[in-house]
């Protein structure tokens, strides 16, 4: 698993069948989802609340995480559902 922040965005890269963790260091909930906002369908498993199963569905709170298990090869961007403007995108080999 690798992670790194370029042009505002985390990258993060990871082999499938892997957990992807998201901890909150925050001071606010934070809610990571699969692009596009607001309907959370890009990556293609269906499931979830809204669109696709990468979706916390709810706000996590700060000092909790929130972790998937990628399935699916291929580039996936996300992004903070309550603030839309925080995206990154995450490579699935």
């Amino acid at each position: 698993l690798k992670s790194e922040v370029k042009e505002k965005k985390l990258i993060i890269e990871a082999e499938k069948g892997m957990i992807v963790r998201w901890f909150n260091r925050g001071e606010r909930e934070s809610w990571p989802a699969s692009n596009i906002h607001p309907t959370h369908t890009l990556y293609p498993e269906k499931g979830g609340c809204i669109g696709s199963k990468f979706d916390a569905c709810g706000g996590v709170k700060p000092g909790e995480a929130y972790e998937f298990v990628f399935e699916q090869k291929g580039s996936w961007g996300y992004h903070d559902h309550l603030r839309p403007g925080l995206q990154g995108v995450i490579f699935i080999k």
